[in-house]
């Protein structure tokens, strides 16, 4: 069927038909919005909102509903709560029907003012960065590094010709994140950017399958069974890893004796068929730190009585950038024959926002060559081995920026500010008699604790994560990994930009919560629990 469209105009020039929104409005625009959201006790059925739950209104819009004890169905949160059409206040539209289709592409096109109030308003419903304690990623930089992401992030990394001096800058950021772990050749060993730990963790998990395969192949073996080692506590990106690339799994599950992944564990679950063992420093559940020199000189012992060689990458997404400056003695990294790579979370404790990873390998020879593609069509002949292809070269400054602007002793100061408030909020959440803490933040800046047993059954950790919401503070409860699964903890990530100043607001906010719960006289049903996690 044809259609007829208007010939859409963008008014960019400054002398355009319409007034700037400055010029229309002596007040923000945004208290003029034509289309607001309905109330949520419209949306929500009336038996989730009875009078003594003091529970946060938004939290059946926010949370899956319970079916029944053993399934859970997804809320579909967005059909639910959008309308089929995004209205918009009249005075940001000009011939026009005042509204647009929500899940498909108008036909016409809108002011740019319209277009950026729309999106502005439904963003206003977005929690805060600065109030987010479930994630690990950096939401604070300073005012001059914002203005470097400013002037290059619209820079194709992967154009290594044409921005060569970024290049260059990526390729000093390698060098010494290799000196930082301690390789022994810093200069001429192998190492890339990605857009963040999970990227990285794929390519350093290719790495060792790669050299398994080589060796068995020289050996005349098979190379149709491959596994990997790794905790039961392991990140999520390690479990898609092996599903992807066809690599059998093997858990060493954590239990209340043994808390991470252990040398006994490990030996007792590698073979001739193991590609690597992955320890990860900075375990995403808990904030600890596997015992990688342990696990190293327990495989060390294997090889010597059977001839196993056995590799080890490190994930360090987290603990990468914090335990050389807090913890310069503790021996987990290159200084290691046994560690092959390392991946590593720029925008981590690394201090840089979203979007950038780091992985180095001990030397040059631990990256097979062959898993290095050469590219000449975008102008000159550069190496490249990483998933993504086009993505920004701002994290890369940011993170070259970072390092110029603190160096050693200025990561030293952030961290040890970091763990300082983190110590501070484990002492006092230690304090409070419902409480079990499990880590205080002595490794990397994150506090985990539990409910004690038989405290109350009126409550759970879900609930004070949900009734924290309520002040705008994020702070997930979730269930440890298979073999402590009857365990729920709450976490708390400490991170630069949190100050002792917020930490006593939190923790003012954390006590209200405690004992708005404490009052309740009788359980809260079973259907406002949640048992999903969230771990960043």
């Amino acid at each position: 069927m044809n259609r007829h469209y208007k010939t859409y105009i963008p008014f960019l020039i400054p002398f355009g038909p319409y007034p700037s929104i400055n010029q229309i409005y002596s007040t923000p625009p945004h208290l003029y919005m034509g289309y607001q959201l309905p109330s949520p006790l419209q949306l929500t059925p009336k038996k989730t909102l009875r009078t003594r739950t003091l529970l946060n209104p938004y939290y059946n819009l926010l949370r899956p509903t319970k079916r029944s004890s053993s399934q859970w169905r997804p809320l579909h949160h967005a059909q639910t709560i959008t309308p089929h059409k995004t209205s918009r206040n009249p005075l940001f539209f000009h011939h026009d029907k005042g509204h647009g289709p929500s899940f498909r592409i108008p036909d016409e096109g809108m002011l740019p003012e319209t277009a950026y109030q729309i999106v502005h308003d439904e963003i206003t419903f977005d929690g805060k960065p600065k109030l987010n304690l479930a994630t690990f990623v950096t939401t604070w930089m300073e005012s001059s590094a914002d203005r470097i992401y400013a002037e290059a992030f619209n820079k194709n990394l992967i154009d290594k010709y044409e921005y060569q001096q970024t290049t260059a800058i990526e390729e000093r950021c390698i060098r010494m994140i290799a000196d930082l772990w301690h390789s022994p050749r810093p200069l001429k060993t192998m190492g890339a950017s990605t857009t963040g730990s999970s990227e990285a963790c794929m390519l350093g998990g290719l790495a060792l399958k790669r050299r398994w395969q080589k060796a068995r192949k020289k050996q005349g073996k098979p190379i149709d069974r491959p596994n990997i080692v790794f905790s039961s506590a392991v990140q999520i990106v390690w479990k898609k890893f092996a599903n992807y690339w066809d690599i059998e799994p093997r858990y060493v599950n954590i239990t209340p004796n043994h808390p991470f992944m252990d040398p006994e564990g490990v030996l007792a679950a590698v073979d001739e068929n193991t590609i690597g063992v992955v320890s990860t420093f900075g375990v995403t559940y808990t904030g600890v730190y596997e015992p990688v020199e342990k696990i190293a000189k327990a495989l060390d012992e294997l090889q010597s009585r059977t001839g196993l060689d056995i590799p080890i990458h490190v994930d360090a997404a987290s603990g990468g950038f914090v335990a050389p400056f807090l913890q310069p003695d503790l021996v987990w990294d290159f200084r290691l024959p046994r560690v092959k790579s390392i991946n590593v979370s720029g925008h981590k404790y690394g201090l840089v926002y979203p979007g950038i990873g780091w992985i180095i390998w001990r030397e040059a020879e631990d990256l097979p060559e062959d898993l290095i593609f050469h590219v000449s069509y975008l102008g000159g002949n550069f190496p490249t081995f990483t998933l993504s292809f086009s993505r920004p070269s701002a994290q890369v400054l940011l993170q070259y920026y970072k390092f110029l602007r603190l160096g050693k002793s200025g990561y030293y100061e952030v961290q040890r500010n970091s763990q300082l408030v983190a110590r501070f909020l484990s002492n006092a959440i230690q304090t409070m008699g419902p409480f079990e803490v499990l880590t205080d933040g002595s490794d990397i800046p994150v506090l985990t604790w539990r409910l004690k047993e038989g405290y109350t059954s009126n409550w759970n950790l879900y609930n004070l994560s949900n009734q924290l919401l309520t002040f705008g503070w994020q702070v997930p409860a979730y269930p440890l990994p298979p073999d402590m699964e009857n365990v729920t903890i709450m976490r708390v990530v400490v991170r630069n930009g949190f100050s002792m100043n917020l930490a006593h607001m939190f923790l003012k906010n954390f006590k209200q919560a405690v004992s708005s719960l404490d009052s309740l006289e009788s359980p809260i049903p079973d259907h406002t629990n949640c048992d999903i996690s969230i771990r960043h």
